[in-house]
């Protein structure tokens, strides 16, 4: 159970903590976004690095199949571990 503040009701203790926890959400987007823009360029200059600096159209095609194929399989990973907690740790039904 959530710890009220006095004189606060159970709607207005609910809201606190959707905003608290969309606010994390936002902060941890941002965060995330931000480690995958350095991990953009360090992965373009492995790549630059690999196929030199006369790298080709076909070179930035393999790296975005390349990208978009390790996204999609991380998005597979998380939903599969989304159900997962969900399944174990969500909100008990009262009998």
């Amino acid at each position: 159970m959530q710890e009220r503040k006095p004189g606060e009701t159970s709607q207005e203790a609910g809201l606190r903590l959707t905003i608290m926890k969309k606010s994390l959400e936002l902060m941890t987007a941002a965060f995330t976004f931000v480690a995958a823009l350095a991990w953009n360029d360090a992965i373009q200059t492995f790549f630059l690095w690999i196929f030199g600096p006369q790298s080709n159209v076909a070179a930035k095609f393999l790296y975005a199949v390349i990208v978009t194929g390790i996204v999609v399989w991380i998005g597979f990973r998380l939903a599969r571990l989304t159900n997962v907690v969900e399944k174990r740790y969500g909100p008990k039904q009262d009998a």
